[in-house]
């Protein structure tokens, strides 16, 4: 993870034109201000999410044997669905959240800042959307999740405090075989109604001392691929509930893959959260 940071007295930070050209140049992203109902606790927890959710022990699932000459045991590729197959360019998309004193004018998905101390939350649904055609994929779907971020944070009081900020990514996944009211999303305990949420393991966690009247800026690049992947035939049926021949037929249709992103900060005096977001399947 790359970082700069500078320092000043009470000026406030101006907007990072370079961002904005690598968003003018980047895949046009659909912004939507729909808010988005926050993940649960642990929502990207070990076993809880599909990027974490890694098969262990038993033989290698019927779609996986034939597959190649001789796909391995779960034990022992850890993913036997995928085992040997090449990968397949998916697409990419991206979006923005910024946070900022006033929003009026703002093109990208924002979100007006609460005055310190107060906290202000954030929640963006379809910052950016990736349509796929049936079988685009055989069992799994993977990424590349890079979020480019500027961060002014500021204290404006004569004590020190900590400024923070955080935000999750989610994807949400609709897919024709998830209309069928007889399949029950465990996380929510009701039908899927044609989607599913996953997460990206790739959520982040800021807090910055901050002594009295002080501000400080920070650029931050970085970058994360995924585990078991976005979604699999193995999470469909392991952690989502489905059956094996309805985790095959998921991925026989046509799918959209929807980015959101949910949040908050405290003592930033505004912020630009830049996210590139490219898929890969098998």
């Amino acid at each position: 993870m790359n970082t700069t940071s500078g320092f000043s007295g009470n000026s406030s930070l101006s907007r990072f034109s370079a961002l904005r050209l690598s968003a003018a140049i980047a895949l046009a992203a659909s912004i939507s201000g729909l808010a988005l109902a926050a993940p649960p606790a642990g929502f990207d927890d070990l076993g809880h999410s599909a990027d974490t959710t890694i098969a262990h022990g038993g033989p290698a699932p019927a779609g996986a044997r034939g597959a190649t000459p001789a796909a391995p045991g779960p034990d022992d590729s850890g993913d036997p669905d995928s085992f040997g197959r090449s990968v397949q360019w998916l697409g990419l998309t991206d979006g923005e959240v910024d946070l900022l004193d006033d929003c009026t004018g703002d093109t990208f998905a924002c979100q007006t800042l609460t005055p310190a101390p107060g906290v202000t939350d954030f929640s963006f649904s379809d910052l950016g959307h990736i349509t796929l055609p049936a079988r685009a994929a055989h069992s799994l779907l993977c990424y590349w999740f890079s979020p480019f971020l500027t961060i002014s944070y500021g204290n404006d009081s004569a004590a020190s405090v900590v400024a923070r900020l955080n935000y999750t990514p989610t994807v949400t996944i609709e897919n024709p075989v998830l209309d069928d009211p007889s399949l029950i999303d465990p996380t929510t305990g009701l039908p899927f109604g044609g989607q599913l949420l996953t997460g990206l393991t790739s959520a982040q966690r800021f807090e910055i001392p901050l002594p009295a009247a002080t501000h400080i800026t920070e650029r931050t690049r970085d970058s994360a691929v995924c585990i078991a992947g976005l979604i699999s035939r193995d999470t469909l049926v392991r952690l989502y509930g489905l059956s094996d021949a309805k985790a095959r037929d998921f991925f026989r249709h046509d799918m959209t893959l929807r980015l959101n992103v949910t949040g908050s900060a405290q003592y930033v005096d505004e912020a630009t959260l830049y996210f590139g977001w490219r898929l890969v399947g098998d």
